[in-house]
């Protein structure tokens, strides 16, 4: 397996900056191709980044020793979480340089432009990283499917769950765009219909803001029982740091709707103790996801993987296994025909355990809601979380029935 880096990825310059080309398509027909489009240096680089171009590769690895007649390569490039320039990467590698799978893509809008290119070009899109849930919904494509978390089953796992221990009273941070948007909502909607209460919502300017305080303070003010942060990356960071600061943990309850274990690690335990988070995979849950864990640091620098880079092992491992199931020659001709074979089979890994990919192209595995550890809790490195509540894959991602998926009535 070779990984090429583009020029792109490597020095964040623009999009005209040069791509180290593949062999053309008529010296390597048989060869697999995927390209990651990541975020490499901005503010959701930890959780996605370097990261995910670690977890894809392990899988590419273990599936060319199960299958060494087959070879795979990966090309990745950071698309500084624009759409356009997203859209314009991908389109250049399908037509110039042979990819067939798009995999990762943090940005949902990022995502969305790649939907509708890999359903005009008829590759494949491995969606890990972008939460929006239309990406099942009315955005749904016979050729991508959607792993890890979106915003619904977040919602779900955290909102509902905590309004039942005790949290019936919300105020909600959000990120002023889509994705804020729609985490606060659909969380917003779980904590009603569990019989809690929205007492506010504020939304921040994106990504202008650095500082929260204000808006925690209003929050704090409003009484609530539990901060809802609709944000993520740097931006939860900062607004952990900044209610620890102001002594808001002390009598309020933070729920981080989308935090994940690297951003977790760079805020440390004394100041996020006590915080609640939901998600798909952690490290430490038995003994495969501890090897993997183990594999993942070895080319980490010794930091543990979050749960977009164990998807980006578990979505490439299907995928691969449908391709050699269809196939490599059948399944570089189709990316629709390859994803419907992701769809007949099973999922089965060693990270997400046995699940499904539905019609609509949702990946189906538990969620997991966490309260972060204490220092004293914590008894060796990255032991950061203790579980709250499982939630099962058959309940913990929007029904079928409900997304308005155009391909269940095809």
């Amino acid at each position: 397996m070779t990984v090429h880096i583009t020029r792109r990825a490597a020095l964040g310059t623009s999009l005209a900056a040069a791509v180290a080309p593949w062999p053309s398509r008529a010296q390597q027909t048989s060869t697999i191709r995927i390209g990651i489009l990541t975020d490499l240096n901005g503010p959701n680089a930890a959780s996605n980044g370097h990261g995910s171009v670690v977890g894809t590769t392990l899988a590419t690895e273990d599936f060319m020793q199960a299958h060494p007649g087959i070879k795979v390569e990966v090309q990745v490039a950071d698309y500084q979480s624009k759409p356009d320039i997203a859209a314009s990467i991908a389109r250049d590698w399908i037509d110039r340089q042979g990819v067939d799978i798009i995999s990762q893509v943090n940005n949902s809008a990022a995502a969305l432009a790649i939907c509708s290119l890999v359903q005009e070009k008829d590759k494949v899109a491995l969606l890990t990283g972008p939460a929006s849930s239309a990406i099942t919904g009315k955005a749904c494509t016979p050729n991508h499917v959607h792993w890890t978390y979106d915003t619904w089953a977040l919602g779900k796992s955290t909102g509902g769950a905590v309004v039942a221990s005790g949290g019936d009273s919300w105020y909600f941070i959000g990120a002023d765009y889509t994705f804020g948007h729609q985490l606060a909502g659909d969380t917003a909607n779980f904590v009603s219909h569990a019989g809690g209460r929205v007492l506010g919502t504020v939304y921040t300017p994106f990504p202008e803001t650095t500082d929260f305080s204000a808006f925690l303070l209003q929050a704090a003010a409003s009484g609530c029982k539990v901060i809802g942060l609709a944000n993520s990356g740097i931006d939860t960071v900062n607004c952990v740091k900044q209610a620890h600061e102001f002594g808001l943990t002390q009598k309020t309850k933070l729920a981080a709707l989308l935090m994940m274990l690297p951003d977790l690690h760079g805020v440390g335990l004394a100041t996020a103790q006590g915080l609640l988070l939901s998600e798909a995979f952690y490290w430490d849950m038995n003994d495969n996801t501890r090897a993997y864990g183990k594999r993942f640091a070895a080319r980490m620098n010794g930091w543990m993987p979050s749960m977009i880079q164990a998807g980006d092992y578990a979505a490439s491992w299907h995928c691969l296994k449908a391709m050699a199931a269809l196939g490599v020659d059948k399944a570089k001709a189709s990316g629709r025909a390859t994803v419907t074979q992701m769809k007949a089979m099973p999922t089965d890994d060693t990270l997400f355990g046995k699940g499904s990919v539905r019609p609509d192209g949702r990946v189906l595995h538990p969620m997991y809601l966490f309260e972060v550890k204490s220092p004293a809790e914590s008894k060796y490195d990255w032991d950061y979380y203790k579980l709250v509540k499982s939630t099962p894959a058959d309940q913990a991602f929007r029904p079928l029935s409900e997304g308005g998926c155009a391909l269940l009535h095809a």
